[in-house]
């Protein structure tokens, strides 16, 4: 039916058939099966890729935050040397 575009001026259902039938514009019909495929595979959904991902998911995260607090407790590790000039340089940001 797609194929027909806005050239379709009306349609009905024959649900006895099974078939929806389209009238177009220079009078011809046509009609195609009314049903989905069993095997067809609808597109993903966030709650689809949550539910078969998660285990990924939660890994990242996880390794996310580890980095992160490895590269914290550096920064509080170097900051805590005792050096002042050292301190001003971690902790002062000119902006330009």
């Amino acid at each position: 039916m797609a194929r027909h575009g806005n050239h379709i001026s009306a349609m009905r259902v024959d649900r006895a058939a099974g078939r929806v039938i389209a009238y177009l514009d220079n009078g011809t019909v046509d009609s195609a099966p009314n049903l989905i495929s069993p095997a067809l595979r609808m597109p993903d959904t966030v709650r689809s890729i949550l539910h078969e991902d998660w285990k990924f998911l939660a890994a990242v995260t996880a390794g996310s935050f580890g980095f992160v607090g490895v590269v914290f407790a550096a920064a509080a590790a170097v900051a805590g040397l005792g050096d002042p000039a050292l301190a001003q340089v971690l902790s002062v940001y000119s902006g330009s």
